[in-house]
């Protein structure tokens, strides 16, 4: 078998069928179209989800909910994961520009420091929001939180 012989199987490949182009095609007169109606008229398109009149799908089904556009998602840091990552890379400096080059966040994510857990260091934690109880936490133990 050599590359420039291989052929496709027989029957596999047929020509287009070229329709409109006058009797001496075989397919002459209403060109496969059927008789009158819009389809087997030029320029016929139609809608997106039509359904001959028949009420659509997408108004048959009932609507639920909404997307609130101006919600804010917010990654959740506890004092507990605070204390890991100063306690695993040693750092008082917990900025994020700190947290996104270890991999913790992305650049993209918010951060909100929670109340959750204990926290035993002093550190300078920098973030997007932080809880109140999360705030006097820090501060009590001589740390500083710094909302960007």
């Amino acid at each position: 078998m050599e590359l420039h012989s291989l052929k496709p199987a027989k029957g596999s490949v047929r020509k287009n069928k070229r329709v409109g182009r006058g009797q001496g095609s075989g397919r002459g007169g209403t060109s496969t179209r059927g008789h009158k109606g819009a389809k087997s008229r030029s320029g016929y398109k139609s809608k997106r989800g039509f359904e001959g009149g028949q009420m659509p799908l997408q108004m048959r089904l009932p609507k639920r909910g909404f997307k609130n556009i101006n919600r804010v998602s917010y990654v959740a840091m506890n004092l507990k994961t605070l204390q890991e990552i100063s306690d695993k890379y040693g750092s008082k400096d917990l900025s994020l520009e700190k947290l996104i080059d270890l991999g913790i966040i992305r650049k993209t994510d918010k951060v909100k420091v929670l109340a959750k857990g204990e926290i035993s260091a002093a550190v300078q934690v920098s973030a997007h929001a932080a809880s109140e109880a999360a705030k006097a936490a820090i501060e009590g133990k001589g740390g500083s939180v710094t909302i960007v």
